[in-house]
């Protein structure tokens, strides 16, 4: 069986990510800080998960994590957790900007150094998830689209440097999607019109689609949008 590390695990995108991975029978040991919902193990009915508890923002605590995993040999790795604060960058504070460059980019940036030799071996995959945000203006998400457009231009570099190797280095940049990422947004949230956003099934098949491609070909970029474009906007809490 083959063997997945994925960040984010137990939310959003990454726990979709994760419930895909289980199904197509993919050791997971999934990433996060709180796996516990309702008293229950949120993936308690699947025997290949690993629950891993690491908090991504804090350097120290990723680099701890990274050596209880060295001895696990990866095939695929992906990079989902994601954290975006909003608003106008005068108003952001400090702490707000590091952690998104703490879990958006540094962390990827980290793991998949750790782990880049495993995956030369095993002629592996890293996936990274971005944003449309990385190729575009983004007022009101200036740090958080600076943070997924530097993990872009990671992932497109890492790839010429280990092509030669066969391993893989895929970028998706999903729009809006419907999870909880922006249950704390002042500004803007999903549309009420289905057609208006991302669902979360649609990014386990894009993860399914990419893995089951021949070994001989890569989609390095894949750019995910709903097929309407509306933006529901929030009216500001002051």
């Amino acid at each position: 069986m083959k063997i997945a590390l994925v960040t984010g695990a137990t939310s959003g995108i990454g726990y979709e990510i994760t419930k895909r991975l289980l199904k197509m029978n993919y050791i997971v040991y999934g990433v996060g800080r709180n796996f516990i919902k309702n008293d229950e193990n949120i993936f308690k009915e699947y025997e290949n998960f690993i629950p891993v508890t690491s908090d991504l923002s804090k350097l120290d605590d990723l680099e701890k994590t990274l050596h209880s995993l060295k001895k696990i040999n990866f095939d695929l790795i992906v990079n989902s957790a994601g954290i975006g604060y909003f608003g106008l960058h005068e108003e952001m504070n400090i702490s707000k900007i590091k952690n998104m460059i703490a879990v958006n980019l540094q962390a990827p940036l980290v793991i998949s150094q750790y782990f880049l030799r495993t995956l030369k071996e095993n002629k592996g995959i890293i996936i990274n998830i971005s944003s449309v945000t990385a190729n575009k203006e983004s007022p009101l998400a200036s740090v958080y689209s600076a943070t997924k457009s530097g993990l872009s231009q990671f992932s497109k570099s890492l790839f010429e440097e280990v092509r030669k190797n066969d391993v893989k280095v895929i970028t998706i940049y999903p729009d809006m999607t419907k999870t909880n990422f922006y249950e704390n947004n002042t500004y803007f949230e999903c549309d009420d019109d289905e057609k208006a956003y991302i669902k979360m099934k649609d990014i386990g098949n894009t993860i399914e689609f990419i893995l089951n491609q021949s070994e001989n070909i890569i989609f390095t970029d894949i750019t995910i949008k709903p097929q309407r474009h509306k933006i529901k906007k929030v009216k500001r809490k002051e």
